[in-house]
This record gives C-alpha cells, structure tokens and sequence, in this order.
C-alpha cells in the first residue's frame, strides 16, 4: 500500500508524543514493503529540536505554508491506498479538505488525542485540527484511547467505524541499556511537567522521597516551576535526549508512570512511556485508570499505587521481586505492544480485513497476515 500521512511531527519527538510512535509504524510500513509519505508543517520549535531527517523507507515532506504543498500533496494522493490526517495536525481543516476530494484512498483520521478531543468539545470549542463535519466524511476513525471513548467519537462527532489504535515500542529503540551515573536513582520520573498531573506526582513521588530521604529521587522533563516542592534527595535533570531515555530507565531501580488528568479519567488511554520503560526492562510502579490491566497485569507485570503508603510499599520490594515483575512486563510489551503489533493492526484496518468491534482492548491481529 502507499499511505499518505498528515500530521503533528515524525521529525522532531521534543515535546509530543506524536513522533516516537509515527517512527515506529513507519519503519515496520517500509520493512514489509509498504510505502509512506508523511507531511509535516515545519515550525521553528520542532526544527530547534530536529532528531530526524529522513523517513526510514520513506518520504518526509515539510513545509512553511499549506500553499506551497497542496499541489504536491493532491498528486500524493492521487496514487494512495490510504490517507491518514491526525489530531492536532496544524492543516487538519485543509488536509481533511483535500483529502475528502480525493477519489481513491481510503480517508482516515487518527486521534492521538482523543480525550483532549472530547473535552474540549464538551467545552463547546472548536476543535482546530477536525473540520466542521467532525468525523463523518471519513471512512475510518481510529483512536489511541479505547473504552466509552470509542462510542463517545461515534455519537458526538459522528465517526461511522472505529477501532482503537493503541500506543506502541519500538524494541530496537527502547531496550535494555547501560545505566549512567548521571541518571543513577531508586526511583525516577520522566515527564514533562503538567499542572493536571501534579496532585499524583505529589502523592506517588514528591511525599515518598521526603519519607525516604536516604533513597535517591529523579526527574527527568522541562517546564517545572520554581515553587516546584523539591526536597534534598530529588534531583533534576532538565532534558533527556530521546536516545538517552533507555538508559535513563536503565539506570533506576523503579520508573514511575503519572497520566494525565484527562487520560485517567477516561481510561483504557496508556501513556506511550508505560510501553518503552517496560521494554527497557525497568519495574514500573504507575498510577491507577481504568482498562490498565487490558495491558499489563498488576503485580504480575506492574506495580499500581493509590497512595504514598501504596507507592512506598511499591519502591520497597525486593529486587528479585522487581526483576520478576520487569521481566515479563517486557515479555507483554514485545509480544503485545511492539510497534509490529501495532502496525499489523494499522494495516489490517487500512486493509478492510478487520473483523475487530468497538471495544477497549489490544486487538490480538496476526501479523503474519499483514502481508510482510
């Protein structure tokens, strides 16, 4: 198939998560013979922080302005099997546009965002990146979050067929590393600061290292404020390069995973760093959200606190215990949440030959079928 691709960024992973995932699907795309040709706007923050330049078996197109592409992008289209336009894409409205005038690929839109999606429509706002029709011109809604949030996409923004796309890992990107001293910790945190996200993080890191003072806390992000309630034993590291975010799991004892407000609340929306730490081989101990256990099992594959007895309790286990636990969280993760997991159920939906239903869980899809 040649997939034509509008969306947020694939060239720069700063400050979204966007990039990482794209990255992954694309390589799996060109390894099993599929073609892709990603547009992307090219705004000053992502070229600042540029980590990639070349699509991997592909073509990656950026521009300035909608105007100097449009004509490439309608030729584009003119020979694709499938288009893709996603959340927060900066040209969604004239992509969709576009997109919706083309006769022969199959028109997809891919939320990567659903729960912003839904709330800032009950906010009664405008959704910038969908255009006024919502959902119903595409042929195919797929949602990184599952659960009622499927069903929420179908009748309030009229999506007429959708099936949950889930965040994924790449294994050759994020795997077992060396550790450094620089990011040596018993528990670390990596995650842009979130006002949202606070509360959490308070009661899961920020009280458990002032009860633990002789055990050594990170945090690995950027935007955290001054009034931030630092304690002696919690250091700071400002970025982490993408390159470096195995060996940033590596080199602690226990990762933990905070989700946005917004992803809790809904549910069945796992952040895209509970995948990669778990195929880093690092316990994860993460707070708690409906349809967790869809992707990994508690206290089997990872640790889950409520509270900063629970999440104490969690940071004390044994390491045999922690090793058990890391260990098949990583088998799931390979088997379940790869990113040829994830691209075998992309093509398979692209394909028509999804005999999924609207439901909240991993699709079990057999990549084998995906004609690799």
């Amino acid at each position: 198939m040649k997939v034509v691709i509008f969306g947020l960024s694939v060239s720069s992973s700063w400050g979204n998560g966007h990039a990482t995932l794209w990255r992954g699907l694309c390589r799996v795309l060109a390894q099993w013979g599929h073609q892709v040709v990603f547009f992307e706007k090219d705004v000053p923050y992502y070229a600042a922080h540029r980590d990639l330049h070349d699509l991997e078996g592909g073509k990656l197109c950026l521009y300035r302005e909608w105007v100097d592409v449009e004509s490439l992008a309608q030729r584009e289209l003119d020979g694709a099997d499938a288009a893709i336009v996603t959340s927060f894409c900066p040209d969604g409205d004239r992509a969709s546009r576009l997109v919706f005038d083309a006769k022969r690929p199959l028109k997809v839109f891919y939320d990567l965002d659903t729960p912003v999606t839904l709330s800032t429509l009950s906010r009664g706002e405008g959704i910038p990146y969908l255009p006024a029709s919502g959902m119903r011109e595409f042929d195919l809604v797929l949602s990184y979050t599952g659960g009622a949030a499927l069903r929420a996409l179908q009748q309030q923004l009229g999506a007429r067929r959708v099936y949950p796309l889930f965040g994924s890992v790449d294994p050759q990107v994020h795997r077992p590393a060396a550790s450094l001293q620089r990011y040596r910790a018993s528990v670390s945190y990596l995650g842009t600061y979130a006002e949202d996200r606070q509360p959490a993080l308070t009661r899961l890191f920020v009280e458990a290292a002032q009860r633990m003072p002789d055990r050594r806390f990170l945090i690995g992000g950027a935007l955290y404020p001054e009034d931030f309630p630092w304690t002696p034993n919690i250091h700071f590291v400002r970025h982490v390069p993408p390159p470096e975010h195995p060996s940033f799991f590596a080199s602690s004892r226990l990762t933990l995973n905070v989700t946005r407000k917004a992803m809790a609340e809904m549910g069945h929306c796992p952040s895209g760093r509970l995948f990669e730490a778990a195929a880093c081989g690092t316990p994860i101990v993460s707070d708690a959200w409906e349809g967790l256990e869809d992707f990994f099992t508690p206290d089997e594959e990872i640790l889950i606190a409520h509270t900063t007895e629970e999440a104490i309790g969690a940071y004390l286990r044994s390491d045999e215990e922690l090793a058990r636990i890391a260990k098949a969280a990583r088998a799931r993760a390979l088997e379940e949440h790869s990113a040829e997991r994830r691209c075998a159920e992309l093509v398979d939906h692209l394909s028509g030959s999804s005999s999924a239903v609207v439901q909240g869980k991993p699709a079990k899809v057999e990549a084998a079928s995906m004609g690799r």
